[in-house]
């Protein structure tokens, strides 16, 4: 790929732009329990998350499902989905940095595993979705990453080449997914070490 290809940018949402962090909303949750690492990974691993992320439940219908399967109070399950929102903060200099690539000239997409719910919760209490030119959303596509067919719909849903898009995302094998299709990638750490990964692809920021 030549560095002056690139068009479009497209971004995770979860730990790139907001926190995202089961242990913490495991332990706000429950109480700091010594069973806190298996809590979280029994409740965000589940199958029940999966589908909840893939829109195949509502997050009313998640919770039935944690009282049923995992026993959880309805108490519990309110608090757990009351934090899941809760504790997605902004992270330092990811919204600067999708403000300054759009100021740029370059077309700006979402790409995140995501839920119904907490993406309506992103839209109304911050005001970067509408940074995006368009966004492909887990829940709405009743697919994951790494699925090759997400990053292929984003594509063709939003009338896009792959040669001249790159995906910024925080687990390497959504990186490989990416790339595997033919989409550049960069594993984000932090809002400055992206900055340099996209200028390194030739993407060219403004102040």
């Amino acid at each position: 790929m030549s560095s002056n290809e690139i068009k479009n940018v497209v971004f995770d949402v979860g730990n790139v732009i907001v926190r995202w962090a089961p242990l913490e909303i495991a332990r706000l949750t429950f109480g700091d329990t010594e069973e806190l690492e298996s809590r979280a990974r029994s409740i965000f691993q589940s199958t029940i998350w999966l589908d909840l992320n893939k829109g195949f439940l509502t997050e009313s219908e998640a919770k039935l499902r944690y009282q049923q399967e995992l026993n959880l109070s309805p108490l519990e399950c309110d608090r757990l989905f009351y934090y899941v929102k809760q504790t997605q903060i902004l992270l330092h200099g990811s919204v600067e940095l999708i403000e300054r690539v759009k100021r740029s000239g370059y077309d700006v997409y979402a790409l995140t595993d995501n839920v119904v719910e907490i993406v309506e919760y992103l839209k109304n209490t911050y005001q970067f979705w509408a940074l995006f030119d368009g966004a492909a959303v887990s829940a709405e596509l009743g697919m994951l990453k790494p699925q090759p067919e997400i990053y292929q719909a984003l594509l063709s849903n939003n009338g896009l080449e792959a040669s001249e898009t790159v995906f910024i995302d925080d687990m390497p094998y959504n990186v490989e997914g990416a790339k595997a299709v033919g989409i550049a990638g960069i594993q984000f750490t932090d809002a400055a070490q992206c900055e340099n990964s996209l200028q390194a692809l030739g993407v060219n920021l403004i102040d």
